[in-house]
């Protein structure tokens, strides 16, 4: 089964949850999302699988969420997209695929759900 991992290699999180994938045989393919930011596509698609809203995946505390403007709560769904794809700082990570599922790897045993 091919997995994906949208991957900061800054965050412990996300390497903690890239280790947990490989200590159970899995190489995902690599996304390092903040070189490679997904398009607006792609970040609608993961929240479809992700069964979520743009705002449940933005990161609050980062300088960007206020500096893009994402604290505004008139902002639309296609509008919060571009924003996240503009500035991919703000996207929770780590976001792993899986068989057309996703999770969020906080915590990074979240990633385990997929292995089922």
């Amino acid at each position: 089964m091919p997995v994906t991992i949208y991957h900061n290699p800054r965050c412990s999180k996300s390497r903690q949850a890239l280790q947990l994938l490989q200590k159970h045989g899995i190489e995902p393919e690599i996304v390092e999302y903040l070189e490679c930011p997904p398009s607006v596509a792609e970040l609608d698609g993961l929240l479809k699988m992700l069964k979520m809203e743009p705002r449940e995946l933005l990161r609050k505390n980062e300088p960007e969420y206020k500096s893009a403007g994402l604290d505004d709560m008139s902002l639309s769904r296609r509008e919060l997209l571009k924003c996240m794809a503009a500035h991919p700082r703000v996207i929770e990570r780590p976001i792993v695929v899986a068989d057309g599922r996703a999770v969020i790897g906080r915590p990074p045993e979240n990633v385990l759900k997929l292995l089922t």
